[in-house]
């Protein structure tokens, strides 16, 4: 028996979109237009559009996508909105044919793709657990044995016997999951789903994906959560566009991803989203100062340093009173590593202008060489103004921190770099 559980090959998926809504017709439009459809398609055909005159659009969601997936591997499927993940995902779940190509799937597949995929909404949620078991061929001695531990996962029995139709997105969640991942399937589907669910639950939702990876079922798991695909999986694919861009160990995979959509954002942060505020105090640009390199989005890893940010405010809005600042430094994975804020060091202002420029200064900065992203946020008068989730990276270039030519590894050996002496006694 091959130990291949999904085998992926040339696949690609074509979306006709755009077509544009047909009006009316007459019985002389009628006859007219099919007096001139061969003309128009002899046209069309020269000029490389479609028969319809470009009133259709396609689009290719997956071009050429090939791997393979081994039996208890855990692969994480990476990549912008729109790159095809959820496409491959459907493809794979038998919910959409793929255009060309072929996929070849070995073993009982559970997928869990958006909130209630597969349910019926007019049926219990005992009974929709019934129905799924069936559908994945186990017998009604087999998800008896495992009901009672499926609905104390979902926290639901209160409403096990309500039609899932009245359950909440949380709910349905909830017992979506608990049924795609205890009916044991030899090969489970998981898109980003678990955004659904709170805090709490997600990381349940994890541990649980944990242990189904030890029993050595096969997983492939499509998240933006980079920390989460890093911890669960031995292996992550980046999609681009509907094309793998690249497939290996996941550390590799993710910096890989990161750096290409990690762009710079030195100014112009007015136009960027999402940040949420009443909009009182809003931050305009920022950079780093450091005076081996100058103004710009590098500081030298131990060097002193500036965070410079600019801010405005509503246009007759005045004077600002009450003025909080913060910026935290996140790694790749979204993990704050260290902060500064004013309310730290008691230097909260009781009064700014209505624009103006604020420094948060750095004797040492104690971070390891690499590529770090900054969350600003402010408030004025006890509400918050302006919070910006991303306001852009920078880098921390290397340097002979210690004067012995040897630099730590941030995956080995943390982040953060601190001058320290060893004594014998």
């Amino acid at each position: 028996m091959s130990d291949v559980a999904i085998r992926v090959e040339h696949l690609s998926k074509q979306y006709r979109i755009g077509k544009k809504q047909e009006r009316y017709y007459t019985l002389r439009d009628t006859i007219a237009d099919a007096f001139t459809a061969p003309l128009r398609w002899v046209r069309s055909r020269r000029n490389g559009g479609s028969p319809n005159g470009g009133e259709e659009d396609t689009i290719w969601a997956l071009k050429d996508v090939s791997f393979e997936v081994k039996h208890g591997e855990v692969v994480g499927i990476i990549g912008r909105n729109g790159a095809g993940k959820s496409t491959l995902l459907k493809i794979l779940s038998r919910i959409t044919e793929p255009t060309e190509g072929r996929v070849e799937i070995h073993g009982r597949v559970a997928s869990l793709l958006e909130v209630g995929t597969g349910f019926h909404p007019e049926l219990t949620g005992r009974e929709n657990i019934y129905l799924n078991g069936a559908i994945l061929g186990m017998s009604k001695a087999e998800i008896d044995r495992k009901f009672d531990e499926i609905v104390e996962f979902a926290e639901i029995e209160k409403f096990i016997d309500t039609p899932v139709k009245r359950y909440s997105s949380g709910m349905y969640v909830r017992l979506a999951f608990a049924v795609a991942a205890h009916l044991e399937p030899e090969i489970l589907l998981v898109d980003e789903v678990l955004a659904v669910g709170d805090a709490a639950f997600q990381k349940k939702c994890l541990g649980k994906m944990g242990d189904v990876a030890k029993a050595g079922r096969t997983v492939l798991f499509v998240s933006h959560n980079m920390a989460a695909v890093q911890g669960l999986c031995e292996r992550a694919v980046l999609l681009d566009q509907g094309r793998v861009e690249l497939s290996g160990d996941p550390a590799t995979v993710i910096a890989a991803y990161l750096s290409r959509s990690g762009e710079e954002y030195v100014d112009d942060l007015l136009s960027r989203s999402p940040r949420r505020g009443n909009g009182r105090m809003r931050i305009v640009d920022w950079c780093v100062f450091d005076a081996m390199y100058g103004e710009g989005n590098v500081v030298g890893c131990g060097n002193p340093c500036e965070f410079r940010l600019r801010y405005t405010s509503n246009p007759g809005g005045g004077d600002l009173p009450k003025v909080s600042v913060a910026l935290v430094v996140k790694d790749a994975l979204d993990r704050p590593l260290l902060s500064g804020a004013t309310h730290f060091v008691n230097a909260d202002f009781d009064r700014l202008p209505s624009s103006g420029s604020l420094r948060c200064c750095f004797d040492t900065f104690p971070l390891v060489p690499g590529v770090y992203y900054l969350y600003i946020w402010c408030s004025v008068n006890g509400e918050i103004a302006d919070r910006i989730e991303n306001a852009g990276s920078f880098r921390v270039a290397e340097r002979d921190f210690f004067g012995t030519g040897r630099m730590p590894q941030a995956t080995k050996h943390g982040f953060i770099l601190l001058k320290h002496r060893w004594i014998r006694e």
